[in-house]
């Protein structure tokens, strides 16, 4: 077996790993609402966050595509499997400290930064694709900024027509609609966050010469990425899910509502334009949004300045963590 083959082995693996973490580090983003509420069960949040996931991740293909050539053109690395296993490496240890301690981090900015730290490390700044890096970060940026103001808008017109409504009856109902929204919510995470493995196996095998420059995500690649990610949401993230689910704001079934069809409608978007973007960022923003035009007092404004410094911060560490993986990997293979 070819040294290039076992290395292209060890970045499958490695990239199924991450989705299968990504799937329980995110899946309290999708169903943390439903959660809280007891609009459904936890048990039942999850497997149905796992199926949908499941679905959504065989949908679509075009955030994988922008992924696997928008940060870096694969062919002008020329260690590329060693790049790409570091920035594997520093994307999974990264989200297995956030999810420890309880933060709900972003595993894209963890993957993109990784694989942006790897490759300079590799080749100097001159290997980033500015123009494809930099529609990346602009949609990562703006995505949770647009959350915010969607989901203050849309309670907002939640509280004018609902505001003579028997407030228990309306809960009551409004926990029933949550079912659907949190299945909404995790078909659109499927939708985007699986395609980012996707897009670093064809990325990897792109690389390797073992496809061409054109090609398409393989169907064995979205099945792969789409079960452990499916398998990974199974096992539930329950400690990002008391977070997000109740030490942003107390959420109740209406606000649930407009902060998972805020959620959904970014996510989908940012799929439909064939951008990556943090799902953890848009959902968490989207309650923040909700939390406001309820009552801005209403919001702990210390858990979100936890959450935005992490946030922050993510790109750069994550960057030089492959970057050190990178020098020791080398030296290694």
């Amino acid at each position: 077996m070819s040294f290039i083959l076992i290395l292209t082995i060890l970045i499958v693996i490695g990239s199924l790993a991450f989705d299968f973490i990504n799937g329980f580090h995110d899946t309290a983003n999708a169903i943390a609402t439903s959660v809280s509420t007891k609009a459904l069960k936890p048990r039942q949040a999850i497997l149905l966050a796992a199926v949908m996931n499941l679905i959504g991740a065989i949908s679509f293909t075009g955030v994988a595509k922008t992924i696997s050539k928008g940060i870096v053109d694969p062919f002008t690395l020329h260690n590329g499997s060693v790049v790409i296993l570091a920035a594997l490496i520093s994307a999974i240890a990264w989200n297995l400290i956030t999810w420890y301690f309880g933060i709900p981090s972003s595993s894209s900015h963890a993957i993109i930064g990784s694989i942006a730290g790897a490759a300079i490390a590799a080749e100097g700044f001159h290997i980033l694709n500015y123009s494809g890096f930099l529609n990346i970060l602009e949609a990562l940026i703006l995505s949770p900024i647009l959350a915010f103001v969607v989901g203050y808008i849309l309670y907002s017109i939640f509280k004018v027509v609902f505001r003579n409504f028997n407030l228990t009856k309306t809960n009551r109902s409004f926990r029933y609609i949550q079912i659907a929204t949190a299945a909404l919510q995790s078909y659109s995470h499927g939708t985007n966050d699986a395609q980012k493995s996707m897009g670093i196996i064809t990325m990897a095998l792109i690389a390797n010469k073992i496809l061409p420059a054109n090609a398409d995500i393989p169907f064995w690649v979205q099945a792969s990425c789409a079960i452990a990610m499916g398998l990974g949401t199974s096992i539930g993230g329950w400690k990002i899910i008391k977070t997000v689910g109740g030490k942003i704001m107390k959420i109740r079934p209406i606000n649930g509502v407009a902060a998972d069809l805020t959620g959904a409608a970014i996510i989908f978007g940012a799929t439909y334009i064939h951008l990556p973007v943090s799902t953890t960022h848009v959902i968490s923003s989207g309650i923040l949004g909700v939390g406001s035009a309820h009552r801005i007092k209403g919001v702990k404004w210390d858990t979100a300045q936890r959450m935005i410094i992490t946030w922050v911060i993510t790109l750069p560490i994550t960057a030089i963590i492959a970057g050190l993986c990178y020098f020791i990997l080398n030296l290694v293979f």
